[in-house]
């Protein structure tokens, strides 16, 4: 049994919705979990941690910085045991883009940090305008437009493989 602190960075709640998953493959292999958030996570006891796994969303193409300013911050102490980190993005809809290899903005920040995670993976996100604000949805559904998804102002649309994601928890499980 390891101890594992799953830390999350989420605007609208989905990279959330996605650990309870990873939590629950992980407790049923009788691992002990942590989860936080970001923000509340520069008070972590690395005592209490044997694993670490980060999940941060992407809105507008970045991830954002309080997860960098984590990594940057607690580098060494990620270093010195097995980690993960996964990536949630809409671009992951798309045929090629839901893997490590084949996503833009996974690939991209992978090269600004130096941490190099023992497991990595992209999940597919969610859409759902009617959590967003005014300027987002139209900002949201202009990005959908062009890049052929739902575009309709009441869409909630999950392109979640929840199947990948119990995957991706059974090889943090095992690492």
């Amino acid at each position: 049994m390891s101890r594992i602190c799953i830390v999350y960075s989420t605007t609208d709640g989905h990279t959330l919705e996605i650990c309870p998953r990873i939590q629950q493959v992980l407790e049923h292999e009788a691992h002990w979990i942590e989860l936080m958030a970001i923000e509340q996570a520069s008070g972590i006891d690395w005592t209490r941690c044997d694993k670490i796994v980060i999940g941060a969303r992407i809105r507008y193409g970045k991830h954002h910085p309080d997860v960098r300013a984590f990594i940057d911050r607690h580098l060494e102490r990620l270093q010195q045991r097995p980690s993960a980190f996964f990536s949630v993005n809409v671009v992951a809809r798309k045929p090629g883009k839901d893997t490590v290899a084949g996503n833009p903005y996974l690939q991209k920040f992978l090269k600004t940090i130096l941490w190099k995670p023992t497991e990595l993976a992209v999940f597919a996100g969610k859409i759902d305008y009617r959590r967003y604000g005014m300027v987002d949805r139209l900002m949201i559904r202009f990005i959908m437009w062009l890049t052929k998804g739902p575009t309709q102002p009441d869409a909630c649309v999950d392109f979640t493989d929840w199947q990948a994601v119990a995957d991706f928890a059974g090889r943090v499980a095992r690492m």
